[in-house]
């Protein structure tokens, strides 16, 4: 029996939870997805309605939140950039406010994390976060089942980050390791580092799990002996082009490719939040190519393509760990696991 409840709770960063919730959510996402794989019906939160603020948009994210939405018999209303006034015509406050007499859950995906906070502080319902420039907590979610998918264990993984460790996802994964007792490696240009307070919280709760939060310039030392490789973009959504040539010239020698790999521990497996410029496959990446003649960045297409590389096996994982949320947090009773 579980004794975790987290019933009408908000789900902002995994810094509001402990380990043990936090591990209970990665549980009931294995669950969920074990059920979703058999064609288990699993319509928990039926007749409920819940609205995804996007004022940053998204393809994995969304869709994420819609399907889990449906599959736990709700209905999900998505408000783009263009239908939302949140903080233009209408104040944090006000919206919350509004949503919460309509809705009984809201997403919010875009810019500060006090605007997500803002609105948990004035909604009667629970507020998720699906993204903002300093957490990403659902991808953490996702990074967990993924990484005890393919290892049978979190505690003791040595996961180490490549490219910009200043926003995001990099504080997002030293918070997951840090509650979870994974040993994290933040690898990147010395200028290109999160923020010092934060890495303290991160290494006081290391310390009571068993875990590590280690920063370095060096990419070899970083991927030594790791058992997972991730990176993200060099340029973030809404930042201009200008900022592609500071950041190619940057983080060049921090780009994920076989020579890192094998320097990782021979199981080790490559993770990417996505999307990727593996190639040119994307208006992006073509332009960057024809601006600056490099077809790859963050990661080669070669180990994009890799046998190690659960890029989408981690996509997948988005959508079961969502439901796990929308379920421990929308369901009238706890789901036990």
């Amino acid at each position: 029996m579980s004794s975790v409840d987290l019933r009408g709770r908000d789900f902002l960063k995994l810094l509001d939870l402990s380990t043990e919730e936090i591990l209970y959510l990665v549980d009931l996402a294995a669950k969920l997805k074990g059920a979703k794989k058999d064609h288990v019906p699993h319509r928990y939160c039926e007749g409920r309605n819940i609205a995804l603020i996007f004022e940053k948009t998204s393809t994995r994210t969304r869709c994420a939140f819609e399907v889990a939405a449906h599959d736990l018999g709700m209905d999900a209303t998505y408000l783009d950039p263009a239908a939302s006034q949140i903080g233009k015509k209408e104040s944090i406050a006000d919206t919350a406010r509004v949503l919460a007499g309509m809705f009984d859950g809201i997403e919010y995906r875009g810019y500060g994390q006090e605007i997500v906070e803002e609105l948990a502080e004035y909604s009667r319902v629970p507020v998720w976060n699906g993204l903002t420039n300093e957490f990403h907590p659902t991808q953490m979610l996702a990074d967990l089942l993924t990484i005890r998918e393919c290892f049978g264990r979190i505690e003791g993984i040595r996961l180490s980050y490549f490219g910009d460790a200043r926003y995001n996802t990099a504080d997002s994964l030293m918070v997951m390791g840090a509650k979870t007792g994974m040993h994290i490696t933040l690898c990147g240009p010395a200028s290109y580092m999160p923020d010092p307070a934060l890495v303290q919280t991160c290494r006081q709760i290391a310390a009571q799990t068993g875990g590590s939060i280690t920063l370095t310039t060096d990419p070899r030392e970083g991927a030594a002996g790791a058992d997972v490789l991730y990176t993200d973009v060099w340029v973030s959504m809404g930042e201009p082009m200008q900022a592609w040539e500071e950041r190619i010239g940057e983080m060049k020698d921090y780009q994920v490719r076989r020579e890192l790999m094998e320097l990782a521990a021979p199981e080790a497996v490559f993770m990417h939040c996505l999307p990727a410029f593996h190639d040119q496959g994307t208006g992006i990446g073509r332009e960057i190519f024809e601006k600056f003649g490099l077809s790859e960045l963050e990661v080669t297409d070669e180990v994009f393509e890799s046998p190690q590389s659960v890029v989408f096996q981690e996509a997948e994982n988005r959508m079961h760990t969502i439901k796990a949320v929308l379920a421990a947090t929308l369901c009238t009773e706890v789901i036990e696991v």
